[in-house]
């Protein structure tokens, strides 16, 4: 049996080119649906998702679904307050409750099919003639719970039976990065307000977005409104190239505005040597965090298929400049340009991953080969599927 190392050593993944070059994934493991289908059992259905920022779901019986590997999960707001997950499933004949993407409900959440009803706390507390069924325990046929922890600001969810570390997986990302958990602190994510929201629909694998976030290489290429405002980034070196490092903000650079100017009211907890300075930080599988001074940009991707992503983008800021009515734009769009700039990229880089010519995959240079590690993880959790063969069949080492 072949295992996982030799089969990577086989492939050349992390195979030394020269003293400077090392190679990445192999193409296939962006396009292959077994792949695909690992990754959503073993990745994203295993770790903690971000997936609601906790504001949206304010009043009791507000909800939001959204999809988590290869199943659809309520997020909903009880008659207290607190925010609950469940499974989008119903505990009769497995119809999926709620069809839209958020909504209100009134006191419960009703099956369309048989009409079983469930309160805001997932207990079945209606179904015809249930009280001739006197045998069914309401809780334990109501609707399975996911795990939830609440932090900066989001609903964080784990679908696994026993999750993760939150304080290893989520808070140690931001650590590895920081240097110092608790330097995020002082930019008080949890208590600022959405200024504005935007929706991309990427067509194009979610490791090819991972890894254009994680790198500066291209920055100098296909940035120039970023670049010049942190012209650091010019050199290919990204911020999250040096552990505690942020870029700073060029000599004649107000803001970080898309032309420069003065931003809005800096977020008073920032301290003196994170002024002037943007930091990004990746949180696995799905989130990037951006810090600048006045505002907080956070990213929550959602893989639905080899190919294509959803990536829901929200700059947020202190909530006496939402509230007040303050042009937020200049701020937004420099970061609207740059995700349209990167994601163009991604979309061009995807129709290639199923080319012969990269079937071993490419290479990393110097400044892109913390990406090595990444890739790394990748393979770690998936490395063991073998892409379909010539006729069809695929099979799995194990």
């Amino acid at each position: 049996m072949t295992t996982a190392p030799e089969k990577l050593a086989a492939q050349g993944t992390h195979e030394k080119i020269s003293e400077s070059l090392i190679s990445t994934l192999p193409g296939y493991t962006y396009v292959d649906e077994g792949v695909f289908e690992a990754e959503q059992e073993r990745i994203f259905e295993q770790m903690w998702f971000c997936a609601v920022r906790s504001a949206d779901l304010e009043k009791p019986g507000s909800f939001k679904t959204v999809q988590i590997g290869r199943e659809s999960v309520i997020v909903s707001c009880n008659r207290k307050g607190e925010i609950r997950a469940f499974f989008n499933i119903c505990r009769h004949r497995g119809v999926k409750l709620c069809m839209e993407e958020s909504g209100q409900a009134e006191r419960s959440f009703q099956c369309p099919y048989h009409a079983w009803t469930y309160d805001l706390d997932g207990k079945l507390i209606a179904a015809p003639n249930l009280t001739k069924m006197p045998d069914i325990d309401r809780h334990e046929h109501g609707l399975v719970k996911v795990h939830i922890r609440e932090y900066l600001g989001y609903v964080w969810l784990c679908l696994a039976e026993e999750p993760p570390s939150f304080e290893e997986d989520v808070m140690g990302a931001i650590e590895e990065r920081l240097g110092d958990v608790h330097k995020i602190d002082g930019y008080d994510v949890a208590n600022l307000s959405l200024g504005r929201r935007i929706t991309y629909d990427v067509k194009a694998n979610w490791k090819l977005i991972i890894e254009n976030f994680m790198e500066c290489y291209h920055c100098a290429t296909i940035h120039p409104e970023l670049t010049e405002v942190l012209p650091e980034f010019a050199d290919g070196l990204a911020a999250q190239y040096f552990v505690g490092h942020g870029a700073e903000f060029g000599e004649n650079i107000k803001g970080f505005t898309v032309d420069g100017s003065e931003g809005l009211d800096v977020i008073p907890g920032v301290a003196e040597d994170q002024d002037r300075r943007y930091y990004a930080i990746t949180i696995k599988p799905t989130v990037f965090v951006n810090l600048v001074p006045d505002h907080v940009i956070i990213h929550r991707m959602f893989p639905m298929a080899a190919d294509r992503t959803i990536v829901e983008c929200d700059w947020l800021y202190l909530p006496s400049v939402v509230e007040s009515g303050k042009d937020v734009s200049a701020s937004v769009e420099l970061f609207h340009r740059v995700n349209q700039q990167d994601f163009d990229a991604c979309e061009r880089c995807q129709p290639a991953m199923s080319s012969r010519i990269y079937a071993k995959g490419g290479v990393l240079v110097p400044s892109e080969h913390h990406i090595g590690a990444f890739h790394d993880w990748v393979m770690d959790q998936v490395g063991d599927v073998v892409p379909e063969s010539s006729h069809g069949v695929r099979k799995e080492v194990r």
